[in-house]
């Protein structure tokens, strides 16, 4: 067997074979190669990336009425009645229609409501003053009206 002799060591400022090209020099790019950045402040502000303050959900509407012994509640759950300390929650779902009006005497709210399998619940709360029954009246009929659009 022949010994070769070794390679002969590679010109200074060469990388060894196998290494590729010398890496781009970290000085600026030549000109003509990028724009040129915009002065500082020139241009529109940066968008705001940072949310804004929060915004309070939209409140659904509601009605309540209440006396001494009865309680009526409208809301986005359906409707609520309170007979003497004892409760019948009615879900939107489960309502066919909501009925109301002024007592014989003039002095309380009557609301019934018809379950969809027929069943009328009623609740009577006393008005007191008696020009609180006008404006429970005008709450009721737009916050029906608002969870009831068809009626």
């Amino acid at each position: 067997m022949t010994q070769q002799p070794p390679p002969p060591p590679p010109p200074s400022g060469t990388p060894p074979a196998g290494f590729g090209p010398p890496p781009p020099s970290y000085g600026p790019p030549p000109p003509g190669q990028f724009p040129a950045p915009p002065p500082y402040g020139a241009g529109p502000p940066p968008p705001a990336y940072a949310p804004g303050p929060p915004q309070p959900a939209p409140q659904a509407p509601e009605f309540v009425a209440v006396d001494r012994n009865n309680a009526i509640v409208v809301d986005a759950d359906g409707v609520t009645l309170d007979l003497n300390g004892v409760q019948a929650d009615f879900p939107w779902p489960e309502i066919r229609s909501v009925h109301y009006k002024a007592s014989p005497n003039g002095k309380a709210l009557m609301l019934g409501v018809v379950h969809l399998d027929g069943h009328f619940y009623e609740s009577v709360v006393e008005a007191r003053p008696k020009g609180r029954l006008g404006q429970w009246f005008a709450q009721l009929g737009w916050v029906l009206s608002h969870y009831r659009p068809a009626g």
